[in-house]
């Protein structure tokens, strides 16, 4: 599990003052994923349509490029605005496999101060069960301190 208070500091220091989204999620996936040891993906979808998601930025293998908000964990993140902890992604209705290796993952929504959905942070391992509520609660909340002001 990644030292989040470090995390924070560091990711808070290299993003101060930045509302670019797209510079937001690319900072951040470098970040998260250099941080957190089970994470094998490690980025960003974006709503950049009515019920669409797009790649974003990341680290890792490929991903899909287009995931809509009625599929897979990201989608249901998306739609529901609920966090996803998946700890088998085998025993999650409509999962995508995106990569086969994936065994768990981590979806989160992320939101702009104005409680606008710019996409989901998406956390896949090759590890069951790799995420915690621990990493649920921090991650949510250190979203929301980085894409308050974002576009």
């Amino acid at each position: 599990m990644p030292d989040y208070a470090q995390l924070s500091q560091t990711l808070h220091a290299l993003c101060q003052g930045e509302t670019d989204s797209v510079a937001l999620m690319a900072t951040i996936a470098c970040e998260l994923h250099h941080a957190h040891d089970l994470s094998d993906w490690t980025g960003f979808y974006r709503v950049t349509a009515p019920e669409t998601l797009k790649i974003g930025p990341y680290q890792g293998g490929h991903g899909c490029l287009v995931i809509p908000f009625s599929r897979g964990v990201c989608g249901a993140a998306a739609r529901t605005g609920q966090p996803q902890l998946v700890p088998d992604v085998d025993a999650f209705p409509g999962h995508i496999a995106c990569a086969s290796s994936t065994r768990s993952e981590l979806v989160l929504p992320v939101w702009n101060g104005a409680g606008k959905l710019l996409g989901v942070l998406d956390l896949d391992s090759n590890t069951p069960a790799a995420f915690t509520e621990t990493d649920v609660t921090e991650l949510t909340r250190l979203m929301a301190d980085l894409f308050r002001n974002a576009e």
